[in-house]
């Protein structure tokens, strides 16, 4: 099946935000909206569809139908109805098309219309910066994704630690102790395979951090590649070690599934994630609670971590033709109870300052999250590229030469000249 549609589950709405001109009972008054995702599973389907209900409660005669295409096609289709010119009014735009969707004409910029928007004062600064109050406003983001360390509680005392490692070193030091390849037993779930630049890219910035532009992560202050410095090099030296001395072999070509499997049964002691994985490993009936925690961001040698914020959001499409009903949408979904259900049935970082506020978000696992907040010194907040219009080819080819590079095929050396070449040249080129 290429669609699911979700089907409405009356529940009581979060604050009423009534359309003009949308309220006659009458079929041919009627306004349906196609709201299209790309990141779908059961749980964010159930979700969405409650939050749905209750905007279609708030605003008579319009209907809203979720289209979840699966997961490994999502992005593919979703263009395909993008480019055809019909059939989205909403959609999920995350930070790494947000570029190439706009760049293409295919999103409706909302700034106009939520220029007397009360949300705006009930958004953290993060989701502030990505929603873009001045403009153009292509998508309000739903909330973020941050790393952090999650560990085997139980793993590491056995191998006499008494606490998480605070920095790469440690960690390089601490997963070789635990790697016990006899007994199943390693010490990091290495990402080595889909999406594994993006690890690489985490401890190469917190080895640059005091260079780094945090508005754009992968250049320093001086406009020159992170790539491109010591620091950058020192740090794939030390990941390379990390992944020949304290990884499971196989983890050459784990991506998030892997990664994940391989903690939660035990097999590795640490992992680098987002919180998403929160839900997945409370979910999991092998795990107890004081089986694991999480710690915050691995820092490099001048004691800073740079902590990129992932995000994907909700925007309209520029083809829409009821672009008043969409943008409604997107603000009932942006505010009041709406973000904070979301979050939490996802396990994302809240775009509501309230959220604060919430024990939710305040204890436990999420407690490194709210701990990272409070030392914005320590635990930079930095923004990677993701929005250029080159962002898939690069992830493509950062993966695949990561993969050369622990194969032995590809020197740290190339490696880092090669990537410091690439963006160096996108940037001299198409800005």
């Amino acid at each position: 099946m290429n669609r699911k549609m979700v089907a409405a589950i009356a529940v009581a709405g979060t604050a009423a935000l009534t359309l003009s001109g949308c309220s006659g009972g009458a079929s041919d008054d009627t306004v349906t909206l196609r709201m299209v995702e790309t990141l779908t599973s059961p749980v964010r389907q159930e979700i969405l569809g409650e939050l749905i209900a209750g905007f279609e409660e708030e605003n008579p005669g319009v209907t809203v139908e979720l289209v979840s295409p699966p997961n490994e096609q999502a992005l593919t289709t979703l263009q395909q109805m993008l480019q055809a010119g019909s059939g989205v009014d909403v959609l999920e735009v995350q930070d790494s098309t947000v570029g190439p969707f706009s760049a293409n004409d295919w999103l409706y910029d909302m700034n106009a219309d939520l220029a007397d928007w009360e949300g705006w004062d009930e958004l953290t600064p993060n989701a502030l910066s990505f929603a873009n109050e001045d403009g153009p406003t292509y998508l309000i983001p739903y909330g973020f994704y941050g790393l952090s360390l999650f560990y085997r509680t139980d793993l590491i005392a056995d191998a006499g630690f008494d606490e998480p490692p605070h920095s790469w070193e440690d960690m390089i030091e601490m997963a070789a102790a635990i790697n016990d390849p006899s007994s199943n037993t390693y010490g990091y779930a290495f990402r080595g395979g889909a999406n594994g630049a993006s690890n690489a890219a985490a401890i190469i910035t917190a080895y640059a951090a005091d260079q780094i532009d945090p508005e754009n992560a992968f250049l320093l202050q001086d406009g020159s590649t992170v790539f491109s410095t010591p620091e950058a090099q020192q740090a794939m030296d030390d990941y390379l070690d990390l992944f020949q001395t304290g990884s499971p072999p196989s983890s050459i070509a784990w991506g998030y599934p892997e990664m994940v499997q391989g903690f939660a049964s035990g097999s590795t002691a640490f992992l680098l994630q987002d919180p998403e994985v929160i839900a997945t490993i409370r979910d999991d009936s092998t795990l107890t609670e004081d089986q694991w925690s999480t710690t915050p961001l691995l820092v490099g040698p001048s004691g800073k971590a740079a902590q990129p914020l992932a995000s994907a959001g909700w925007g309209v499409a520029e083809s829409s033709e009821h672009k008043e009903e969409a943008v409604a949408l997107v603000e009932y979904l942006s505010s009041g109870e709406a973000p904070l259900t979301f979050a939490k049935g996802n396990s994302l970082i809240p775009i509501l300052t309230t959220a604060q506020d919430d024990p939710f978000f305040s204890e436990g696992p999420w407690a490194t999250y709210v701990a990272m907040n409070e030392q914005p010194e320590t635990y930079m907040t930095v923004i990677q590229p993701r929005g250029v219009a080159w962002w898939t080819e690069w992830e493509e080819k950062a993966d695949r030469e990561l993969q050369s590079m622990l194969l032995g095929e590809l020197a740290t050396t190339d490696l880092l000249a090669g990537w410091d070449a690439y963006w160096s040249e996108k940037y001299a080129s198409e800005g």
